[in-house]
């Protein structure tokens, strides 16, 4: 849609929505005591100050060449700032804090970015002409948002593993209680499931949700529920991450070699678990869902005599019908509000498993929309017909690598607006930080 086309209220909408994910990015930076910004809480990312400059330098590198009479005024830190870190071959970065930039100079960078930016996106005549790559400023501009909400759920994951003495405590939020209830399979029969967005319609995506296509899904049982704490808990007591025959040899390498164990959210104390959270550690809730990596999902589906869905089984069990037509949301074409779900940064805490029962799919699938993604046996792969952003070519291309899988859902620290049905996510399934669990499916 042309410039001089966009309307006065998307115009102030999507400035409103970089102003308020600003003002996400910098609450969550705020939690952490400032000694510690220099801090890597996860030994295979960036400290934590390379995020601080990142955020401003993807804004930048992204925008400022479409804007007009905007001019680099710190070219290293455009590049110093530019990308983070997927170690696929086990490297770690060896950087000491002494190597990066002043917290100071860092910050002066992001208000100078924020400043620059800001005063040509709110001039309709300059702002509003932004188009690169025969894209334009709407697609650039949610590119740029939801890159940043991203960033806000894996920041929280990085600090989630900060020890608490390195974290300004804030107060959890009461969660639901705990009702009791006996996991069950929920019966999904054959059908359709669409996968992706179409080109021609009107909605962002990024590059990896085009093109839209159907996918013939056979009939297939699936977990009511997310996995639990107390069913993981089952398998782990049952010698799980001993039994060689559960794990595939790549996972059970990475088993043996990292000393693996338990999940990473959980910690011994004594004779019993407690649960790590952001601010408190807790006895281990019992009815939350179990967070893992792949590989631990895996072994504990083999264990169980099941398997993970696939992408497109889960899109079935979460938008389809018995009829054939498919939900734009697992509870129907509302938009997700609270009282469906654990998502949108309401909670930094999981909720018991059962505890959206409003937000259940037709076929009576629960808790499938946030309160954790879900692991999936599928592959991160390119759909029919995929395009990369021609600016941000290697946003999803470096990653179809057959080295990452796909999940699907959200977590309590999920913006809404990446709760569409076509949104994808993938990590390494060796990648035990993520707020991730899963369900299993007979088939």
């Amino acid at each position: 849609m042309p410039a001089s086309q966009i309307s006065g209220s998307i115009r102030g909408d999507l400035i409103e929505r970089i102003a308020d994910a600003r003002r996400r990015s910098d609450a969550l930076f705020g939690i952490v005591r400032g000694d510690a910004l220099f801090d890597r809480p996860i030994p295979e990312r960036h400290r934590i100050i390379f995020y601080v400059g990142h955020l401003e330098a993807f804004d930048w590198n992204l925008l400022h060449g479409s804007l007009p009479g905007l001019k680099s005024f710190h070219p290293e830190f455009d590049r110093l700032f530019a990308f983070g870190i997927d170690p696929v071959n086990g490297g770690l970065p060896s950087d000491q804090p002494s190597d990066w930039p002043s917290l100071g100079n860092v910050r002066d960078y992001v208000v100078r970015i924020r400043r620059a930016l800001d005063e040509k996106l709110e001039r309709e005549d300059d702002g509003f002409g932004l188009e690169r790559d025969g894209f334009s400023h709407d697609t650039l501009l949610n590119v740029a948002v939801e890159h940043r909400l991203m960033h806000v759920e894996t920041l929280a994951y990085m600090f989630h593993q900060l020890p608490l003495n390195r974290k300004i405590r804030q107060e959890d939020e009461a969660t639901p209680a705990n009702h009791p209830f006996v996991p069950r399979m929920v019966n999904i029969p054959s059908g359709a499931a669409t996968l992706g967005l179409t080109r021609d319609g009107r909605a962002f995506g990024w590059d990896n949700e085009f093109e839209a296509h159907a996918v013939s899904v056979p009939g297939f049982e699936i977990d009511q529920y997310k996995v639990t704490n107390r069913q993981y808990l089952d398998f782990l007591d049952a010698g799980g991450y001993e039994t060689r025959s559960l794990w595939s040899d790549d996972g059970w390498r990475w088993r043996t070699d990292q000393g693996i164990s338990h999940p990473v959210f959980w910690k011994r104390a004594g004779d019993r678990w407690v649960f790590r959270g952001m601010f408190h550690e807790i006895p281990l809730p019992l009815e939350w869902p179990v967070y893992v990596s792949h590989a631990e999902a895996s072994a504990y589906a083999r264990w169980a005599g099941k398997f993970l869905p696939t992408e497109a089984e889960w899109h079935r069990a979460a938008y389809g019908t018995a009829g054939g037509a498919e939900r734009a949301y697992p509870w129907g074409s509302d938009p997700p509000a609270r009282g469906v779900g654990n998502f949108d940064f309401e909670l930094w805490n999981p909720t018991p498993v059962n505890a959206f029962s409003q937000g259940e799919s037709s076929f009576g699938v629960s808790d499938i929309l946030g309160n954790g993604w879900e692991w999936t046996s599928s592959q991160f792969l390119p759909f029919p017909r995929f395009e990369p952003f021609p600016f941000y070519r290697g946003y999803s291309a470096d990653f179809f690598d057959g080295k990452h899988f796909v999940l699907k859902g959200g977590s309590p620290r999920s913006a809404q607006c990446m709760l569409r049905r076509s949104f994808r996510n993938w990590f390494q399934p060796h990648y035990q930080y993520v707020y991730a669990g899963f369900r299993c499916v007979s088939r």
